[in-house]
């Protein structure tokens, strides 16, 4: 098995096309034309799956450097164990709260994080998750990072899918398509921050938009652009700067991360 490298001239000058229509100065209309694309491709996704703001705060806490599938079996855990809510996760030592968890990886800081986020609570919000939620999407956001383990796009999670609140969620997926895409070469090394602002920036600060084109970049990075993508078929295929990369060469494969065609 070897890499082929990279069309000649023509297949150049078509990726070289490809990477200046990513750079507009108004990203806007490319965005909306490939949330359009996704959503007719996938559909609705429904996210967050639980069920209300309690659900989405402990699961994004959970979801941390751990497959979904694990984060489930712990919720049901602590469902089953009757500590599913702040004020059961407040009473419980974090041992006893770390082994109830352990499915979803690193129990024992993840303990500590639920425990922190429902002191965090109790001591400064008497109203209430609810009342916590209500703030303003600034200050929402600003006093989830100035709680024990909780960064920018667990932040993110929590403002966006439980308080209702257009903050767009940045992970490893989004950052991978945007690279792919050509819209930031740099996209798997820039900051949170710099990715986040493509999405505020060139889109309405719409929630329903924001929680669905998330939700359908995790899932396209799963079925189709994976760390080495299927860019047969792919509903983005003539929209991005990889995919015509990958389409100029001579055969069908799978483009690689750099862009390249493996073939046999």
């Amino acid at each position: 098995m070897r890499l082929r490298k990279k069309a000649g001239a023509a297949s150049s000058q078509s990726g070289n096309k490809a990477s200046e229509k990513r750079h507009p100065r108004d990203l806007g209309p490319y965005l909306q034309d490939v949330y359009r694309r996704l959503y007719g491709t996938y559909g609705p996704q429904g996210w967050w799956p639980g069920d209300g703001p309690l659900d989405v705060v402990i699961g994004a806490i959970l979801t941390q450097s751990a497959a979904w599938t694990n984060v489930e079996l712990a919720l049901v855990s602590l469902k089953a164990n009757q500590c599913f809510s702040l004020e059961a996760i407040n009473r419980i030592s974090q041992e006893d709260l770390g082994i109830i968890i352990r499915s979803s990886g690193y129990f024992n800081a993840k303990a500590r994080k639920l425990k922190e986020f429902a002191a965090h609570i109790d001591r400064w919000h008497p109203g209430g998750l609810e009342s916590f939620l209500s703030q303003d999407l600034e200050s929402l956001r600003t006093e989830l990072l100035s709680i024990h383990g909780i960064g920018p796009e667990t932040a993110d999670d929590i403002v966006l899918y439980a308080g209702g609140k257009p903050s767009f969620v940045i992970d490893s997926f989004t950052r991978r398509i945007l690279a792919r895409l050509g819209i930031r070469d740099g996209a798997l090394k820039d900051s949170y921050d710099a990715c986040q602002s493509l999405f505020h920036d060139n889109l309405p600060r719409d929630v329903g938009m924001f929680n669905e084109f998330h939700a359908l970049l995790d899932r396209h990075a799963k079925e189709a652009c994976a760390k080495t993508p299927c860019c047969a078929g792919c509903c983005l295929l003539d929209v991005c700067a990889t995919g015509m990369i990958a389409g100029g060469q001579s055969g069908a494969g799978h483009a690689t991360q750099s862009g390249q065609t493996q073939t046999g």
